[in-house]
């Protein structure tokens, strides 16, 4: 348990009346309060929970000037009991800390986190609505709080925990393009951390994506260019004919939350499932002869994103619609664990007390 006594100041009035739950803009929506804890004199102090609202900070807070600030994606769900769960926090705990030790940044207790997380949803646990398609987006994140412009690491830091009501993810159709320039981190870089500078970087060669039609783009390896490794913030999965093929982690590519548990779910179908380094011409000649039947990405927000189509250089691809694609299959399954709306035979549903 903490160390210090949690320190609960509640908002007068809610204003969660005022919220259409129907008709929910993805991650514009956050519930009445935040989790907040201050790392000075080398710990962790003050753990707080207080209304949402904005922060005050120095102009010269190193977060603005070099960049020290790393986070997480999670969601929790109620089911028709009114039970509250969570998937795999304990993952998200150790990468978080993992992003943090990166960048030079203290870690944060596990006890803090996992207290701090539990209370915070209990005091706003009715902005977690039931029902299969709806869930609570939680995003817990560190800043660098100290305030001077020397390029060094922050001693001063402030973790905080916010949350967004949200409903099934959907980001229309997708169509992607394969880089053969830009990249989305390198060997021995901080391409494994969610930092927030990584996704920075990949607005601009994105945004050249757009004006081409595609919607995102399937980053390839800094050296050559000729390795698959992630699909815009996502990673990526191939199904050539009946197998699934996906990159391994590295120091560049994230290790997905939902990349590990996809692989995991998929084998226990009986899919064959292939993690190894994946080349763009591979794909490329998978797409030609027909044998590419399905690639779609993998992450928290969607779950799985099915990927209706791609380009390299000057080729574009369309692929089939198939009624027995693996990608929808997949994310039915694992969303039916994750709502407990069915056994979980891995362990992966944390159940969130509630006080």
């Amino acid at each position: 348990m903490m160390t210090e006594t949690l320190k609960i100041t509640k908002v007068k009035e809610s204003k969660i009346d005022q919220v259409d739950f129907s008709n929910l803009n993805f991650g514009t929506v956050f519930t009445d309060h935040m989790f907040v804890c201050d790392y000075k004199d080398g710990g962790w102090k003050s753990p707080e929970i207080i209304p949402y609202g904005p922060l005050t900070i120095d102009p010269s807070a190193k977060v603005f000037h070099y960049g020290q600030a790393v986070f997480e994606g999670m969601k929790a769900y109620k089911d028709d009991h009114g039970d509250v769960f969570m998937f795999r926090p304990e993952e998200n705990f150790n990468r978080i800390n993992r992003s943090a030790e990166r960048l030079a940044m203290p870690a944060f207790p596990k006890d803090y986190f996992f207290d701090g997380l539990n209370q915070l949803l209990n005091v706003d646990n009715e902005w977690i609505k039931p029902g299969a398609e709806n869930s609570l987006y939680i995003r817990p994140f560190v800043i660098a709080t100290e305030y001077g412009v020397s390029a060094s690491p922050a001693t001063e830091y402030r973790f905080i925990i916010i949350c967004a009501p949200a409903q099934a993810y959907y980001s229309g159709e997708v169509r992607v393009k394969i880089a053969d320039k830009f990249s989305r981190s390198a060997d021995g870089g901080i391409g494994f951390a969610k930092a927030a500078g990584n996704y920075a970087g990949q607005f601009y060669p994105t945004e050249l994506a757009k004006k081409e039609g595609f919607q995102q783009v399937v980053w390839t390896d800094a050296n050559t260019h000729e390795y698959i490794e992630e699909a815009g913030t996502m990673n990526v999965f191939f199904r050539v004919n009946d197998t699934l093929l996906t990159a391994p982690t590295n120091d560049r590519i994230l290790d997905g939350i939902t990349r590990k548990s996809l692989i995991e779910l998929a084998k226990s179908k009986g899919i064959q499932v292939e993690v190894r380094p994946i080349k763009v011409t591979e794909i490329l000649e998978a797409a030609r002869n027909g044998s590419l039947k399905e690639m779609f990405g993998a992450g928290t927000a969607a779950v799985v994103n099915p990927i209706l189509g791609f380009g390299y250089k000057d080729e574009k691809f369309e692929l089939p619609k198939m009624d027995d694609a693996y990608g929808p299959m997949l994310k039915k399954a694992l969303k039916a664990i994750q709502t407990n709306q069915a056994e979980d035979p891995f362990g992966w549903r944390y159940e969130v007390p509630m006080i």
